[in-house]
């Protein structure tokens, strides 16, 4: 099947437009990057303005209508490049004046009598860097690297920069040893894959898009939205898939849990909105003690569990009683908070010797709990080592 260069334009349009109004579109469900997508939208339809201007290139006089059209081309590209950095809270917008600066003067200095020269070579070398700038961008952004279409993204506008780079610097060569036709081919090859790129590249953002909103959306469903850990669901599944990793015995692995002494008393006396105040201060000292990947988790109410790895029987004891001893501080420093005293008492289990489901431990890590609040409250107790208790 034969396709002209006039046919290519069009399509490259046509998918251009639509890429455009989809991302629109979106953006109605992703109200938290409606900017950044808007930007990405007016790329596309800055292209799509590029290649429409293109096709009436060959039929104008004069310098000015391929001039315009390959400012707006090149404009479309930024756009995409600061659509791309805005996602990971950055800017371009200095590079992409200067580059749109660099290619105006080009056409205004050299259009009179190099009009085809520019056309043909010279504006693949900024649509390259805008490109190469965009792949770059996107991975190196810390904010995207987990997303696994990101790599689509950055090969799609790596190769599109390699493809302007050689048709800026290897097709001059080309065309000066074999002749025009070297152009004619070039540039069909050049829209092309033109249209593959107006098809894959917003594909692969809005992929990227959604897989993002979709992570967005798994965090929220795992994370206990009042004090920003993790809840009971995430903790169990989380929980169970690091302990079927670990060996039977000698882990070194303890089950924590937790438990606001009074906390009821709390509330009814102070009101729900400092008891949840309460909350937040214990979540993150437990969080801020346990450092280093530990699993920390609201259960319910006033019951917190964490999973602390590595350590013997003697840290893991320290660690609860620095818990304890900085979570009573903080609630007392905390300016809200006057006249309140809270406290938490802490039950310990250890994987390999209570058990090795995480259930478990929960359960042998509460036996030790009860007997904290049984002796008193304030306090830290742990189950018994087996072998011990058997002396």
């Amino acid at each position: 099947m034969h396709f002209d260069l006039l046919t290519l334009y069009y399509l490259a349009i046509g998918t251009l437009l639509l890429s455009a109004l989809m991302t629109l579109w979106e953006c109605q469900d992703r109200a938290g990057r409606s900017r950044e997508m808007c930007i990405l939208a007016a790329g596309y339809f800055g292209l799509a303005v590029g290649c429409a201007l293109a096709t009436v290139r060959p039929h104008a006089p004069g310098a000015m209508v391929p001039a315009l059209s390959s400012i707006v081309m090149l404009g479309g590209y930024l756009l995409l490049l600061e659509g791309a950095a805005a996602l990971s809270g950055r800017s371009h917008r200095r590079k992409a004046i200067a580059l749109l600066v660099m290619l105006t003067a080009t056409w205004v200095v050299f259009g009179g009598n190099q009009s085809a020269s520019i056309w043909y070579f010279a504006c693949g070398l900024p649509i390259a860097l805008a490109s190469g700038l965009t792949a770059w961008e996107m991975s190196r952004s810390a904010q995207l690297r987990h997303l696994r279409s990101r790599r689509v993204a950055v090969l799609i506008s790596a190769l599109h920069a390699l493809l302007y780079l050689g048709r800026a610097t290897i097709l001059p060569l080309l065309a000066e040893r074999f002749g025009a036709d070297v152009v004619i081919i070039a540039s069909k090859v050049t829209m092309y894959e033109g249209v593959l790129y107006s098809v894959a590249m917003p594909a692969a953002l809005l992929a990227m898009l959604r897989e993002e909103a979709h992570e967005q959306l798994r965090d929220a469903s795992q994370t206990d939205f009042l004090t920003n850990v993790g809840n009971r669901r995430w903790f169990f599944e989380t929980g169970e898939r690091l302990l079927a990793d670990l060996p039977a015995t000698h882990s070194e692995t303890w089950i924590f849990a937790f438990d606001l002494d009074h906390f009821k008393a709390i509330n009814d006396r102070f009101g729900h909105a400092t008891g949840d105040h309460v909350l937040q201060i214990f979540a993150r000292v437990v969080r801020d003690t346990l450092r280093g990947g530990e699993i920390v988790a609201r259960l319910g109410g006033e019951e917190f569990a964490a999973i602390l790895r590595g350590r013997s029987r003697c840290d893991a004891i320290v660690a609860g009683e620095r818990i304890a001893s900085r979570f009573s501080r903080a609630v007392a420093a905390e300016p809200g908070l006057a006249g309140v005293t809270a406290t938490v008492s802490i039950g310990i289990a250890e994987h390999g010797s209570h058990g090795t489901s995480l259930s478990e431990l929960l359960s042998a890590a509460d036996r030790a709990l009860y007997s904290a609040k049984a002796q008193g409250r304030n306090r830290i107790e742990s189950v018994p080592d087996p072998l011990q208790a058997a002396a």
